[in-house]
């Protein structure tokens, strides 16, 4: 029965709008985006439709001009605009006040139409109107794509409103008829009052479009009962701050997106917006700040929502845990500075699953919600819950929400509402769901066809009621509901995209770089600062910006690798600028503290920067030293030099030895036996190879590769030259790997009295749809793999008993991935790696990947890593596998000492700053506090145990408190004392803040 009226819709559709008279059209390209005072210094051309403006990414100032006819006097008259781009229209000023789409931007149109046209001119024309409109426009669609570069339409129109509500009228009822089942009495009113309506549109005029809607209004005035679940409606434009666009472009989807929100506010009283990413914020006000300034007065009024905890959307997989902190850190700062307001919920729709980490930061920082609902893309195994308790590795629980929709592009329609209450796994115990409505991705927004069909779904008699409301509003309801809601324990992890974990290498090697970086040079800023007294010998807000840039490349389409070739272009070249200012103000502060040490001029002065005293050798001069250096302090060169007994090191073509380690390899390079001599056993299965380099065919895209990669086999890369030698205290075999157009080099190590073997490598890659991976087999047996993760460790299953055990095959480890029985085990450390498997005594770790796309030359390039296998006797815990593993990420820095500064006591240096006495506590962070004169140390449990600990300091203290993660105090410890005792729950972390006497 709805076909005709499908029929009547499509052609009613057409009559909306009546163009009366063509605009004038003149564009001023550029490569780059230009700013308004500028906007004809490009290249001129005047244009019709059909015209050709540009090539993809190109730019251009768009002048639009124009009359309203004295034919359009008394009507609503609108412009109908589309360049085949997208566009941002401003005012006289040159701020932001509408974006538009083009009609065929790529999307999902089972969720809607993209396109956005109509410019509002009046709703009651005079005639001779003048129309002079600019707009900046750039040649690429909502995600990126070319789309003729031509002009489509530039008309001044007449919007025939009344054609245009039953439009919505029709659209709204039809589809509630296909959602109410055939036996309804409501189903059989709405279609008949449809059809009804459809018969007089056999002709459309104003005379039938106005009997249509008389008939159909009883049916759309119809108000549902007492309901069972209430849908929360917040629009929503998810904003990829870079994917299939650059970063200077999401900046100007920004301006579209926020001004096309600000003008529907306007029209449509019941509309409640929202918008995440305190990052994209700070570039509306930098660049647009009339635009900004309008934005913070809807917040003031309760209409705009700014949503969100974290700095940008970022991926919680790879980041480090103290980077996650500054996201919140810096996040919620900045919406309490600018907006007054503290972030409760944390707003991640779209990464690419969630560390089991996560709940304690947020809980620590004052986030009691989180939404997001990339879950619901996960490939074989469904997540049990929309509304749950959400339970990490310490055993904090954060209020979670997913919503039943799957998707943050929901079109608002009757069948948005039937699917959440057909849905909504937890309706039995739950009467509240969320849904988030407009175009996202490429951001734009939520349009009017979103906004008229909620005006007619209030309450509307077959669909679930819907309030458009603030987020925080829905979850403050939803907690009230919470003590029905199961619990879900551990990371949240999404069973796709698992190729994020490696894509785009260069990037994850540098964001790794550069947080241990940031770790040292907060460090030794702290100590240079708290031996000075002076406070610019801390640089804070030169290091908030660079946190903050670090911040914004671990935004989840960039880090993960996801992003089109320009985004890495350029984000590489500011990681090489940033490591570099990074290592140079490391370098100064150590060459200063050098000088306060007391030690002669021109000698060397070691510094450990890790909570436990080191020991180790390093070459100084053309001279090799085994040295000891104090935890978190330094020592001179001289008084660090310790007695090494000369142990047996031995390097030949295929073997290398030291007191502790035999090693064997095959005539292709791998690895045949590795024996633990102290522990009297082999470390590797019988039989099996490791350190082979396995090369697979891989089709996949930036997101995912083959489940069933293994099956896929391309070949091994070919040794084609093997070098033995003694280095110093180094045993070494240098290896020369070839496959098809792709080299590899390896240094492979033993130290003397070393536990670990290492390997060094330098990788040149150009193999297309390939995957290199590296395996070790070990003699372990362990069902459960110890992975680290952010402040802690995520236990994995290594066997494949069931499909949620198959589904998660690749899996996510920082500085390492262990396997464990109780006597001894194996751990697989890194510098700079995160995707691992661990299946059946297999720890693999993968190591490059080239997807075609979204960038063809992914991981093309050369590559320098670091892995290094330590077998060990005893557990992981025993064998305290997290020390080697920040061993190899974060090395002793040397300096020379100069003269010390004037006017401080040289020996003033203490050889300590701080103390832990306990194996298991780490101390991840030093660091002046945030608009305070105090000090902060971050510390947490790594074994997953209870810990009591005397945490002592060398300097004299006034206080010391315990803080939340946002450095606000909790509790008073001590006063007038150096030394405190802390109580650790298992992988808890605590923030502590002294405040120096």
């Amino acid at each position: 029965m709805t076909q005709k009226a499908k029929g009547r819709l499509s052609k009613l559709q057409s009559c909306i709008y009546e163009p009366v008279s063509s605009l004038g059209v003149t564009a001023w390209v550029t490569k780059e985006p230009v700013k308004y005072k500028d906007r004809i210094t490009g290249t001129s051309i005047k244009l019709k439709p059909g015209d050709k403006w540009g090539n993809l990414w190109d730019c251009a100032w768009f002048h639009f001009q124009g009359e309203v006819p004295a034919s359009a006097a008394g009507a609503k008259v609108v412009l109908l605009i589309d360049i085949n781009g997208e566009l941002c229209l401003v005012d006289e000023a040159g701020t932001p006040r509408q974006g538009l789409t083009n009609v065929s931007s790529e999307f999902d149109y089972s969720l809607g139409m993209p396109g956005k046209r109509v410019v509002d001119i009046t709703n009651e024309a005079r005639g001779g109107e003048v129309i002079d409109l600019w707009g900046d426009a750039g040649c690429n669609d909502l995600f990126g794509l070319y789309r003729s570069g031509t002009l489509k339409e530039a008309c001044i129109a007449i919007c025939h409103e009344e054609a245009r509500q039953l439009y919505y009228d029709l659209e709204v009822l039809i589809e509630l008829s296909e959602q109410l089942p055939d036996s309804s009495a409501r189903k059989a009113r709405v279609l008949q009052s449809v059809y009804e309506a459809s018969n007089l549109l056999a002709e459309i005029n104003e005379e039938t479009v106005r009997l249509a809607r008389a008939r159909v209004a009883p049916e759309l005035a119809k108000k549902g009962g007492d309901p069972v679940v209430t849908v929360s409606a917040v629009g929503h434009a998810h904003i990829d701050l870079a994917w299939l666009w650059p970063i200077r472009e999401t900046i100007r989807k920004g301006a579209r997106t926020f001004s096309t929100a600000l003008r529907n506010l306007e029209k449509y009283p019941d509309y409640v917006f929202g918008a995440s990413q305190p990052q994209l914020y700070a570039w509306m006000k930098e660049h647009h700040p009339e635009l900004y300034a309008e934005v913070k007065e809807r917040v003031r009024e309760g209409r705009w929502e700014v949503q969100g905890a974290m700095w940008v959307e970022p991926d919680t997989n790879i980041s480090g845990g103290e980077a996650l902190i500054r996201q919140i850190l810096y996040g919620k700062r900045f919406f309490q500075e600018e907006f007054g307001q503290d972030m409760k919920v944390l707003w991640l729709p779209d990464v690419f699953g969630y560390t089991g980490s996560l709940p304690q930061l947020l809980k620590k920082s004052g986030v009691d919600y989180m939404m997001t609902q990339k879950l619901s893309w996960s490939v074989y195994n469904k997540h049990p819950h929309h509304s749950f308790l959400w339970e990490g590795i310490d055993g904090t629980k954060v209020l979670t929400h997913l919503p039943p929709e799957d998707t943050y592009n929901s079109p608002a329609a009757p069948r948005s509402l039937a699917k959440i209450e057909e849905s909504y796994l937890d309706r039995s115990v739950s009467e509240h769901a969320l849904m988030l409505f407009g175009i996202g991705d490429g951001g734009g927004g939520p349009g009017e066809e979103h906004l008229e069909r909620l005006s007619r779904e209030k309450n509307l008699l077959g669909l679930l009621p819907v309030v458009q409301e603030p987020a925080i509003s829905f979850f403050h309801r939803l907690e009230e509901e919470a003590s029905r809601f199961r619990t879900y324990r551990g990371e949240l992890y999404l069973e796709k995209h698992q190729g994020t974990l490696t894509t785009q290498a260069r990037n994850k090697w540098y964001n790794r770089k550069l947080e241990k970086g940031l770790r040292e040079l907060e460090f030794a800023l702290s100590l240079l600062w708290l031996l000075t007294g002076d406070d610019h010998a801390y640089p804070a807000e030169r290091l908030e910006v660079i946190w903050k840039e670090v911040l914004l490349y671990q935004f989840h389409d960039i880090l993960p690798g996801s992003s089109i070739t320009r985004v890495y272009d350029e984000s590489l070249e500011r990681y090489g600028k940033l490591l570099s200012e990074v290592q140079t103000m490391i370098n100064e502060a150590y060459k200063q503290l050098a000088g306060l040490s007391g030690t002669p001029k021109g000698e060397s002065v070691l510094f450990n920067s890790l909570p436990w005293d080191r020991s180790q050798w390093l070459e100084r001069g053309g001279k090799w030293h085994y040295v000891q250096v104090p935890a978190m302090g330094w020592s001179s060169l001289a008084d660090a030099e310790a007695k090494h007994p000369d142990e047996l090191l031995a390097a030949e073509s295929f073997k290398l030895e030291n007191e502790r380690l035999r090693v064997l390899f095959d005539e292709d390079g791998s690895i045949l036996s590795l024996f633990d001599k102290r522990a009297n056993r082999e470390v590797l299965k019988q039989g099996a190879k490791a350190n082979l380099f396995s090369v697979y065919h891989d089709d996949g895209d930036a997101w995912d590769f083959p489940r069933d990669y293994r099956e896929m086999i391309a070949g091994t890369m070919k040794l084609e030259g093997v070098k033995a030698s003694q280095s110093g205290p180094y045993a070494v075999i240098e290896q020369e790997y070839r496959f098809g157009k792709s080299t590899l080099r390896q240094r492979i190590s033993l130290e003397q009295g070393g536990e670990l073997l290492r390997f060094d490598t330098e990788a040149d890659w150009h193999e297309a749809g390939k995957m290199l991976r590296v395996a070790f087999p070990v003699n372990v047996a362990a069902d459960l793999a110890n992975c680290e993760i952010q402040f802690g460790v995520m236990k994995r299953p290594t066997t494949r008993n069931n499909q949620i055990e198959f589904a998660r095959d690749e899996i996510c480890a920082h500085h390492y991935i262990d396997l464990s029985q109780p006597d001894y085990g194996a751990a697989l450390l890194n510098d700079s790696k995160y995707g691992h498997s661990a299946e059946n005594g297999v720890l693999d770790l993968n190591l490059l990947r080239s997807p075609a796309y979204p960038d063809p030359k992914a991981d093309a390039a050369v590559h320098r890593f670091t892995y290094a296998l330590y077998p060990h006797e005893g557990d992981y815990i025993e064998a305290a596998v997290y020390r080697k593993g920040y061993e190899l990420n974060i090395p002793l820095h040397i300096a020379e000492a100069s003269a010390a500064s004037r006017g401080v006591d040289a020996m003033k240096l203490p050889e300590s700053l701080v103390h832990i006495d306990h194996p298991n506590v780490m101390i991840e962070a030093v660091k002046k506090a945030e608009g305070s004169g105090h000090l902060i140390l971050r510390l947490y449990e790594t074994a997953g145990a209870g810990a009591k600990a005397r945490l002592s300091l060398s300097l004299d203290c006034q206080t010391i408190e315990e803080t939340d993660l946002l450095e606000n105090a909790t509790e008073l410890l001590v006063e007038r004392k150096n030394e405190a005792s802390l109580c650790f729950t298992p992988f808890e972390i605590k923030t502590i803040r002294i405040k120096l006497a």
